[in-house]
């Protein structure tokens, strides 16, 4: 009898370990996915909007489609822009993000900006993001002198309904 408790014990053990690898029921939020992707754009994509300059791209990954980026304002030391995004995916859903500080540090004199802080809200859009909310985070460069952007997204979108998007 024992022997069998024991392998009933180990087996339930084992079951549960395998379970939480896969099962949606131990998953954090099961209206939540984790996303990535890319980032590539270049400065000055479609001239300015309000005076103020833009970026015009793609992105890839889980939010692939276009991405464009007025730039409101540049810190005086050039290390802190903030932006408000623009973005449509492939599948014509437009997201609506909130305005982002993206942070960094100079590496060269030729205007050469590594993004180490850039957090993105998103709070809603239209197709299946209309109920969406999400996080993400990214790092990259911009550089200036040519007028290249490429960022690395991550993080993780939410939906309010119950209902798999």
């Amino acid at each position: 009898m024992r022997h069998i408790t024991r392998w009933l014990s180990a087996f339930c053990s084992v079951s549960l370990l395998l379970a939480s690898f896969t099962a949606k029921g131990f998953a954090k939020d099961p209206n939540c996915s984790e996303i990535g992707g890319t980032i590539l754009t270049n400065v000055g994509g479609f001239g300015t909007t309000n005076g103020n300059p833009t970026t015009m791209g793609v992105a890839t990954g889980d939010l692939k489609g276009a991405v464009g980026v007025e730039i409101l304002g540049v810190s005086p030391d050039g290390t802190t822009v903030t932006v408000q995004h623009h973005w449509v995916t492939d599948t014509g859903d437009t997201l609506a993000i909130d305005k982002a500080q993206a942070h960094g540090m100079y590496v060269n004199q030729q205007g050469l900006l590594a993004i180490t802080d850039y957090k993105i809200h998103l709070t809603g859009g239209t197709g299946r993001f209309l109920d969406a909310t999400g996080d993400m985070t990214a790092i990259g460069e911009v550089d200036f002198g040519n007028g290249h952007v490429v960022l690395r997204y991550s993080g993780t979108v939410c939906h309010n309904s119950s209902e798999k998007h």
